[in-house]
């Protein structure tokens, strides 16, 4: 099977000294293979700015941000009092929101004026005004997704555990490591389109969390908060649907990018959709059910269905059809 040319270009590169058929000694073919991967095929125009050069800066961040959030940080508040950071997650939530408006109009103004929803977007290698505006744009995304890390080192000091779930640690450590890989490698083409609906949809989830952070006088009015999920799976069948024309024979946008994205997406959907099954659809009841009916009589006062009253009458109000 003949090998693409890019493949034998990377192994041709990596194996032999330049110019010679001399095979490099294995130490060189490392370095190499480093300087091939994140220098000869990272994108130029932003190759200088931090933390592009290479990914271990974004790799260390992760690192430590796992061992904070799963052993660190725990221990640290073990026998501590949770701490009250109402002030300082509004301000943060707020920053949060800014930062996704600033994204979407960015990216509002690039589809309007140069780019389509309904083809193939290549990328531009120039260092036009135009073109470095995107890659600025994609930097900062990047950017917002290491800053989005403190959302669990906020539940951690607030002792919030059962909020840092695999979906939460998998989005989050997820997120920041593809969003570099965008902006070091493609930044611009086809790619926008998923930094302006995740960008999208972070304005309302941001605006929501700024909301629940001022307590519980605003929180009654918060009953749309699975309104942003399903927002969420609406965004992961966008953005598979609008990735599929990189399929396209005449699309130059690289193929490669789809083994990545596509996965994602429908692990992303189905956490989301798990997640949104098991939060919100209300359990059917059976009351002729023994194990039902134990439970029923074991946490309602005086054998009262009163949780299930409460249910109902949240369901009612929120717009949530029962079962």
């Amino acid at each position: 099977m003949d090998l693409p040319v890019f493949m034998k270009e990377a192994i041709t590169t990596i194996l032999f000294e330049d110019g010679t058929t001399e095979l490099r000694t294995l130490s060189q073919m490392v370095l190499r293979a480093w300087q091939y991967a994140f220098h000869d095929l990272g994108d130029k125009r932003i190759a200088h700015w931090p933390m592009m050069a290479d990914p271990l800066p974004t790799v260390l961040i992760i690192i430590m941000y796992l061992l904070f959030v799963t052993k660190i940080g725990p221990k640290i508040m073990e026998n501590r009092e949770p701490l009250e950071l109402k002030n300082v997650l509004i301000v943060y939530n707020f920053i949060q929101v800014c930062v996704s408006i600033w994204i979407v109009s960015q990216s509002v103004e690039l589809y309007w004026n140069k780019y389509s929803f309904f083809s193939c977007e290549n990328v531009e290698v120039d260092a036009s005004e135009e073109t470095m505006r995107i890659c600025r744009g994609f930097y900062v995304y990047y950017l917002a997704k290491v800053s989005e890390l403190l959302d669990t080192v906020f539940f951690v000091l607030r002792k919030k555990y059962n909020q840092i779930t695999f979906l939460h640690l998998y989005h989050h450590t997820g997120m920041p490591i593809m969003s570099w890989g965008c902006a070091k490698y493609f930044p611009g083409g086809h790619a926008a389109f998923l930094g302006l609906i995740n960008s999208s949809v972070h304005i309302f989830m941001y605006f929501y969390y700024m909301l629940a952070a001022m307590g519980p006088q605003i929180q009654k009015y918060l009953w749309w908060k699975r309104w942003i999920t399903i927002l969420q799976l609406i965004q992961f069948a966008l953005g598979f649907l609008h990735f599929s024309q990189v399929l396209n024979s005449d699309c130059n946008y690289p193929k490669w990018a789809v083994i990545i994205v596509f996965p994602n997406a429908f692990f992303f959907y189905y956490l989301f959709w798990d997640f949104y099954r098991k939060a919100y659809k209300p359990k059917r009841i059976d009351f002729d059910s023994p194990s039902d009916q134990k439970t029923i009589d074991e946490t309602s006062p005086n054998g009262q269905f009163g949780e299930g009253n409460q249910l109902r009458k949240r369901n009612k109000e929120t717009g949530i059809q029962e079962n």
